[in-house]
Order: C-alpha cells, then structure tokens, then sequence
C-alpha cells in the first residue's frame, strides 16, 4: 500500500500537469473500481479546468472549476502515467505485478484515461482495482464518508506535541496503534509509524497515553516522536518514497527511502544505532508487522 509520502510525490509528479487544464475527454474502460463511479462521472469532469490538487491522507483532491472536486485514491495497485503530447509516457506511481508493457501505460489495466487540453494525457491503471475514484459536490468535503473524521495531518501545522497529546491522553492502546489511527494521524502508515519510533526511542507496545502527563501536557517523548515523525517523512519525500516493490515517481524513478530503512523489514539484522548491540525483530500487532530493536527502544515515557 503507497503510503503518504509515495502519494505526495504522485501528487508533486501530477501537478504540473493537472493544474491550469481543461478536461477534455474522459473514456472508462469499466464502471467501477473498488465502488462504482459516481452517476455522470465522465460528464461532470469533462470540460472543467483543474484549478489546484491537494493531498489529504492518502488521497488526492483535484479542485474542479465547476466548484466540485475529483477525489483520487491509488489503493494497493493504483497508478498514474501521464504521456506527454510527443507520445512518451512517464510513470507517477508503479505498485505490485506490473509487467514493463504495464508500466508504459499500455496494460490491459488501463481503467480511466482523461485527454487534457495541449494534448497531455493522463492514463490511471489499477490491476487489483482497490483504488476510488469520487466526484464530491461543491462544499461537501468535510463530510465526505472518506475524509469526515480523519486527524492531523503529519506534515501540517497543526501536527504538534500539544495536539497529539490531547489525542494520547488516557489511551491504553499500544503506540504503533494509536500512530497508525487515521482518525488520530491522517495518512500515516506502517513503515513510517515503524521508522518514527525507531528513532525517538519508543517502545511501540507502550501505552499512548504514557507520553502524557496527568495534567495533559506531552512529556518530552512526546516531543521527539513529533520530530521523529517529520523528520522520517520528510527524508522519505526528498528520496521520492520508498520502493517495495515497482513504486515510481513523477520522474519514473524509483524511491530511495527503503535504503535508510533502519528497522523495518530488517528483522534479525543488528540494531544501526550506534553502540546498541541488539537486533531488530517483527510481531505482528493488529495484523501488521511492527519492526523493532528490543533493546534500545524501551522507552515508554519521559
């Protein structure tokens, strides 16, 4: 599943080509992804200009002219190719079996295909067809199913010691747990979740509320898991995400980030802090690996 950096470079890989541009034609090569498209789907998008795409989460928001929005969701297997008026094709995002015909945009995947004014083209494939795909009227996104009731976002102002820690307090469930809820933390998943407590060393089977004082304020954890959580995406955005399997991004390269990988999916390697000694090790919390050094993270608190 791409998380939110592999989604952000995807968006930062769209942009230039979204933005300013007239819809010209949309052809559905099915009627549904996960769900099925909403009624007029290719009429309501046709002949709108996109004014601005936002990510919130792991979705993508393409503000319409007609005062709707395009919402986008890459699923497990989604991908983006946008082939540029002199017919060359540049991957956005490549995730699981794709052959290399695939990833040219040429695949029997090809389920939307959107023609832009200047003859850009943009081409969304989805093998297993988990991704969505949503027109939202006017005004309705903070109550839309999918983005009603979503959290901070990790890389917002609002992401902060003081915010989290109203969120934490008096919670039991295990750290990862509660870093992994997307009505506490919008978007951020499981790698990341790993990465981050790595280096704030935090155990992530303590109790989220235990970096929390009784009065509520966030104890100095706290405070390095926030910097942790920036500091691990923001590292991951500058590598253009990580590659697990066939990610690409805007540029159709691969992302670096899975090379600074320092625990997850090392299971029995040794500990890369410095001195440490231990080694990293995998159990699965709430049917996701967690990757870990028992031994240097075991804090829980202070």
């Amino acid at each position: 599943m791409p998380e939110l950096p592999e989604v952000e470079t995807v968006r930062r890989g769209l942009e230039p080509v979204l933005v300013g541009r007239r819809i010209v034609r949309v052809k559905l090569a099915r009627n549904d992804l996960r769900f099925p498209f909403p009624q007029d789907f290719a009429a309501r998008l046709e002949g709108a200009t996109v004014t601005a795409l936002h990510r919130r989460a792991k979705y993508l928001l393409a503000r319409l002219s007609t005062g709707e929005t395009w919402l986008m969701h890459l699923g497990m297997t989604g991908r983006f190719t946008v082939v540029a008026p002199d017919g060359q094709p540049q991957g956005l995002g490549e995730f699981y079996y794709e052959s290399a015909a695939e990833a040219r945009g040429a695949g029997p995947h090809d389920h939307v295909v959107i023609d832009l004014d200047g003859g850009w083209r943009i081409i969304y494939s989805d093998p297993r067809r988990f991704g969505i795909m949503d027109i939202i009227p006017e005004g309705g996104e903070a109550e839309h199913p999918l983005l009603k009731g979503l959290g901070l976002e990790p890389l917002g102002n609002a992401m902060n010691a003081d915010n989290l820690a109203k969120a934490f307090r008096g919670k039991k469930a295990p750290l990862k747990a509660a870093l992994s809820d997307q009505k506490i933390i919008a978007g951020l998943g499981n790698i990341y979740v790993c990465e981050a407590l790595f280096r704030a060393r935090l155990s992530p089977f303590a109790p989220a509320g235990s970096l929390v004082t009784r009065a509520g304020a966030p104890r100095a954890s706290l405070e390095r898991l926030v910097a942790a959580i920036r500091e691990v995406l923001g590292e991951a955005l500058k590598a253009g995400g990580s590659t697990l399997r066939d990610y690409a991004g805007a540029d159709g390269a691969a992302g670096q980030f899975q090379e600074r990988f320092d625990v997850y999916d090392r299971e029995g390697e040794p500990c890369r802090r410095a001195g440490c000694g231990g080694t990293v090790k995998r159990l699965a919390q709430s049917g996701r690996s967690t990757f870990y050094c028992p031994r240097c993270q075991r804090r829980t608190g202070p």
